[in-house]
Order: C-alpha cells, then structure tokens, then sequence
C-alpha cells in the first residue's frame, strides 16, 4: 500500500457525476504538512498561541488529576480489595503506552483534534470521524461525571461544616430517584464562564487549582501514612485477577485527562517542543500521586469499609485522626481540585469540535470565532448540552462510558504511530516513542484488555453511540467534508 497524492476527480475512481466513490471518500486523508499548515494560519486568523510548557503541563495535570481519585477510588476498591493498587498500575501503563504515541504524535502534528486529526492525517476521515465521535464521548461525558462528582464533596463541606445535606433531589437526576444534580449543571455553567471570558485567563486559575489540588492529596497521603496497618492488605486480592482487571478498566477514567495538552495544541507557543514534554511530565506527575494515594488510603482502611461504594477520602481523614477539621480542609480543596477538571476538559471538548468544524464534518458555528479568538458558540453550545447530562445522569454509568470511548480513542493513536513510523520516516519528530514498533502495539493490545473487561451494558451503550454517530456520518458529514471539493487528497492506491 502506497501514500500518494491524487487528484480525486481525476485517478480515482468515481461515481456518476464525477464525485469520489464511497471507498475514496472514507479513506481520503489530509497531509501532515497540510495540517500542520492549517495550524500555522495567517496572523490573527485562527486561536491564539500564548502557551508555555509550564500551562500545558498544567492544562494535563489539570484535566487528569481530579474525579478518578477523588471519588471513583471509593467504587474500585469494593472490585479489587487492597490489589486497588494494582488495578492503578494496569490502568496506569495502558494510559502510559497512549502517552508516549500521543508525545511522538503530538510532536509531529500540533493540531487542537488531538487524536482526531492524527486518524484523519493517517487512516482516513472514516476512522478520523470515529476518533472524533469517541472523543466527544469522551470529553462530554467526562465533563458531566466530574460535574457529579464535585456535587458530591460540595454536600460533604456542607455537612462537616453545617450538619446539614443538600435535599437528595438536588443531587440526583430521575435515574437516581431524584429531580435533577444542581451542583452538576452549576460547576459546568460557571465553567463555560470562565472560558467566555478567555483562555489566558482561565489557563491561570487553572494553575492554581492544580496547585491546590496536588497540595491536598499529599496532605492526605502524608496523614494517612500514619495509619496504615499490614493486616488492611490482607487477602491482598479477594476478587482474583478478574476483579483488578475490571477495577482497573473502571479506574482508567482516573487516567483520562493527560491528552488534554494536545488539544491546546494550536494556543501553544513552540508545539513541538513543549507538548511532549508537558504530556510525559504530567502523566508521570499524577501516576506516582495515584500510586500514594490509594496505597495509603486501602493501608489506613480496611477495605471492607468501602463496601458501600461511597466511601470518600475525606471520610478516610476523619476516620484516621478523629477530627473533621482534616477532612473539610481536604473537601474544600477537592471541590476546588475537581472544578479545574471541569474548566480544563470542557475546554478539551471544544477544541475537538472546532477542528472537526474547521474539516466540515459538523456545522460550521462551531468553529467560529470571536474577536478574541475564542470559539464561544461552541464553548456555549457545548456547556449546555453537558450541564444538562450532568443534571440528569448519575456518576458510574458516565466514568465507564467515558472510559471505554477514550479506550478505542487511545487505540487509534498507537495504530497512528504505527502508520506513520511506516509511510512517512522522512517526519520529523522531537520525540520518538521507544520500544517501537512493540510499545505501539503494546499500547493497543493493552487498551483492547482494559475495554473487554466492561461489562455488557456498557457496550451496549457504547456500540449505540457509534450507530449514531455511522448515521450522522453518512447523511452530513461525509458529504459536506472540506475534502469533498479540494482538488487533491492523501489516498491508498
């Protein structure tokens, strides 16, 4: 199979009328060098780049370190007993894998689509608009989990600090028996503010609650160390390897967050040199924090503690001291710590879409941009549609939807290094995945574990998005991609 620039009315073959036939239209892919061109644009054309490596490794931090540890940790333990620590580690060097492809990828293609535009650069807008729909998946309803989850510790201060609870019907949608999770829509809502008001600005609160957020968890880890008895890890795994793998196929969603870096790809200063770096140092940073945390929380507790599912890391502070004053520092921090998640993810899910507008697979608004450069139809279209799933929609069906729709995500990007390391040595590349091509094709067999140890429903819902996404492919976007009428594109011949 070889990579060439075909004129696609002319060499390819087409249907009546002279437009490209079906096989065409599904693997046409753009050039690197024209994505990469795209990002460049004229001045003032396109976002702004005022990113520094230290702000990327932020917006990564930012965007992983949040709801997995906060509040899924409480639902894994019950799975995997003390063998959590475990289930962190698999799930930590499936994300690892995907971190090192998207270093080597990100290097090579700067582009706001992430793994979205490396599909389209490498296996064709047909997989390119999979990625993309996962992504949304992946973004949107990551964005609503953390929103649920941030509920959650804003009714814990409440009650360490008052007594009180918020009524159950304001923090709970109609799945849950309840009217609709106030606390979800309102962090998203104040999230879409923030952007509104724009990136720089929001780029720095978000720094500073990644500081915050990192300081309390190394609070927690150093009081909690004091506690920590050998007989909590006894039976170490109760569940099997079975349980450690379903744990860890739900704890990935602890893990999704560190492409968030790519996604800021054309706001940042020197791409190439700095997304690498602050993707590797983000994934590095957040996977040793993981490791402590869950070491000390199932050492400092007994794991049968948690069998309510509900268990919390402030609860654990309390239980360890004796005192609520830890525990509602720790809870304020976290609701700190977890609205970050919602700023930086939320805004990770509209650069996605404005490079999928900008190829003309979904309407253009959402890759209009105001005179700030900023995308805000999108960033308000986007925000509402979310807020409302977080209002309605409980925690654990949407981190295990989102974890196996960034799965399949993370499996494409392997396969682009793959693909590329093959059809285009000659790139240049400021970080090369090592190991290659075993570590690429570790990364997808790994990612493939992780996603067939979820349980039937949660393919279900999965393969039920794709249908609409198949759908919405077939009738819109196919035929009003930007490739449709550009006189060359990148075909298999």
């Amino acid at each position: 199979m070889v990579d060439q620039q075909t004129p696609v009315g002319a060499n390819a073959p087409t249907r009546s009328g002279g437009a490209p036939a079906l096989r065409e239209r599904l693997t046409r892919r753009k050039p690197v060098e024209k994505l990469v061109a795209e990002t460049q644009g004229a001045e003032g054309a396109g976002l702004r780049r005022h990113m520094g490596f230290w702000q990327l490794a932020m917006i990564g931090i930012g965007a992983t370190l949040g709801t997995g540890i906060f509040v899924v940790l409480g639902e894994a333990v019950p799975v995997a007993g003390p063998a959590v620590v475990l289930a962190f580690v698999l799930a930590g060097v499936t994300a690892l894998f995907s971190a090192l492809a998207y270093a080597e990828m990100a290097g090579m293609i700067p582009a706001s689509g992430s793994a979205y535009s490396y599909s389209y650069a490498t296996m064709g807008e047909f997989m390119a608009w999979v990625c993309g729909w996962c992504l949304m998946l992946t973004y949107g309803v990551s964005v609503a989990a953390v929103g649920v989850g941030w509920g959650q510790y804003i009714n814990e201060l409440l009650h360490l600090t008052t007594g009180l609870s918020m009524p159950a019907a304001m923090l709970a949608g109609p799945l849950e028996g309840g009217l609709i999770n106030v606390p979800a829509a309102i962090v998203v809502l104040l999230s879409m503010f923030a952007l509104l008001v724009g990136v720089r600005e929001s780029s720095r609160v978000n720094a500073v609650m990644v500081a915050i957020k990192i300081a309390i968890l190394v609070m927690f880890v150093a009081i909690a160390v004091t506690a920590v008895q050998d007989g909590n890890f006894a039976p170490f795994m109760p569940m099997g390897m079975a349980g450690v793998s379903a744990a860890g196929a739900t704890l990935f969603f602890s893990y999704i967050g560190f492409d968030s870096a790519s996604t800021a790809s054309e706001e940042a200063k020197n791409p190439q040199r700095d997304l690498p770096r602050a993707i590797m140092f983000s994934m590095i940073l957040v996977t040793a924090l993981y490791c402590l945390v869950a070491f000390t929380a199932v050492g400092a507790l007994n794991w049968a503690d948690f069998a309510d599912g509900e268990t919390s890391l402030a609860g654990i502070l309390t239980a360890v001291t004796g005192t609520t004053v830890w525990a509602v520092i720790f809870a304020a921090g976290a609701v700190l710590a977890l609205a970050s998640v919602v700023l930086v993810v939320l805004y990770s899910q509209t650069r996605i879409l404005y490079a999928m507008s900008r190829d003309g697979l979904i309407p253009k608004a959402f890759s209009t941009l105001d005179a700030k450069g900023t995308p805000r139809a999108n960033t308000i279209i986007t925000s509402v549609l979310i807020a409302l799933l977080a209002a309605l929609i409980p925690l654990g069906p949407l981190a295990d939807a989102t974890a196996i729709g960034t799965l399949f995500a993370f499996a494409l990007v392997n396969v682009a290094v793959l693909v590329l390391r093959r059809s285009r040595p000659d790139l240049k590349r400021a970080f090369r995945m090592p190991g290659a091509p075993v570590t690429p094709v570790l990364g997808v067999l790994s990612c493939a574990y992780l996603m067939f140890s979820m349980a039937l429903s949660v393919w279900v819902a999965f393969l039920a998005w794709l249908a609409v996404g198949l759908v919405i492919y077939f009738s819109y976007s196919m035929r009003r991609s930007a490739l449709e009428h550009e006189d060359t594109v990148e075909v298999r011949s």
